[in-house]
C-alpha cells in the first residue's frame, strides 16, 4: 500500500487491470486504508443511524439496499479517497487517449437485515442487472468502486459477477424485464461463469464495469451490511439527454450531449 499520509489508496497493478479488462470486474485487496473507511462509516451512521434505516427516503425505492447520497467530495478528510479512486479508475479504463476521470456520484448503500421489518426499502436480494442504462451517459467506461465499511462474507449479501458479461453490450433496464431475471431474458449469460459471492477484509474493494452483470443475495445478518459506492466516469462522457436516475440536469444547467460541469462532477484524475 502507498504511504497513506499522502493517499489512502494504493495503485492498481497490471495484473488487476488485465483481470478487470477480461472479466469486467476486479477485487482490489487491501486497496484502502481501513482508517479512512472508519471515517466514512462514522459519517454514514451519523446520517442514517446505527441501524442504517433512520434516514428519510432518498427517492430510490428498491430492495437492493437503502440508498443515501454521500457528497463526501466536499469533505477535505475524505477527498483523498476520491482522488485515489480516480487514479485507480484511470488505470482500469486503460484508454490509449487519456480523457481523465470524473466523479459521477457517491452514496451509502447499507443492505438492511432481511429478517427485520425496516422503515426504508433495502432488505431484499439484489437481482442480477447492469448499471449502465440508468446513468444516461453517451459512452461506456464508467465503473463502481464498491467499498464494504466492515469485513463481510456472503451471509451479508455480498456481490457476485458474471464474468465477461460486459462484452455483451447494453442489456436493457432491469425494470423492463417484466419481473423476470436478466438471465431469463438473455440466456446467453448462462454460458458465462459466475464469480463466487465476495468475501472482503476491511480495506478490500471490488470495482465493476457498468456493463458487467452483477447481483447479490439477502443480508442474513442481524445488522446492516454497510457499503460506500463511488462511481467514476470518463471525463469526456456526456449526458445523452435521457431522463437520468443519478442526477438532475436542470439543477446543473445541462444540455443534451453537453459536458458534465466540473462544479457538480469534479475531475478526480
Amino acid at each position: 500500500m502507498t504511504d497513506t499520509t499522502l493517499s489512502p489508496c494504493r495503485a492498481v497493478t497490471p495484473e488487476e487491470v488485465a483481470h478487470y479488462q477480461e472479466f469486467g470486474w476486479v477485487k482490489l485487496r487491501r486497496f484502502v486504508d481501513p482508517a479512512m473507511l472508519g471515517k466514512v462509516l462514522a459519517i454514514a451512521k451519523g446520517i442514517m443511524g446505527e441501524d442504517g434505516d433512520s434516514n428519510p427516503p432518498y427517492g430510490i425505492d428498491q430492495p437492493y439496499f437503502n440508498a443515501q447520497y454521500g457528497g463526501l467530495h466536499a469533505n477535505p478528510e475524505i477527498r483523498p479517497l476520491h482522488l485515489g479512486v480516480g487514479a485507480a479508475a484511470k488505470g482500469l479504463m486503460a484508454r490509449k487517449a487519456d480523457p481523465g476521470v470524473r466523479l459521477f456520484n457517491d452514496f451509502f448503500g447499507p443492505k438492511l437485515p432481511a429478517g427485520k421489518q425496516t422503515r426504508n426499502m433495502g432488505n431484499g436480494p439484489t437481482s442480477f442487472h447492469q448499471d449502465y442504462i440508468t446513468f444516461a451517459v453517451d459512452r461506456t467506461g464508467g465503473m463502481t468502486f464498491w467499498m464494504p465499511l466492515e469485513a463481510y462474507g456472503p451471509e451479508a449479501g455480498t456481490m457476485s459477477f458474471i464474468n465477461g458479461s460486459h462484452r455483451l453490450g447494453v442489456l436493457g433496464n432491469y425494470t423492463a424485464y417484466e419481473g423476470r431475471d436478466i438471465r431469463e431474458v438473455y440466456p446467453e449469460l448462462d454460458d458465462l461463469e459466475m464469480s463466487e459471492a465476495m468475501t472482503y477484509e476491511l480495506g478490500d474493494v471490488t470495482a465493476h464495469n457498468h456493463l458487467c452483470v452483477h447481483g447479490a443475495g439477502k443480508n442474513t445478518m442481524d445488522r446492516p451490511r454497510w457499503a460506500y459506492l463511488v462511481l467514476p466516469q470518463p471525463a469526456d462522457a456526456r449526458w445523452n439527454g435521457a431522463p437520468p436516475e443519478a442526477f438532475d440536469p436542470a439543477a446543473h444547467k445541462m444540455t443534451p450531449y453537453g459536458k458534465f460541469p466540473d462544479e457538480g462532477f469534479p475531475v478526480i484524475a
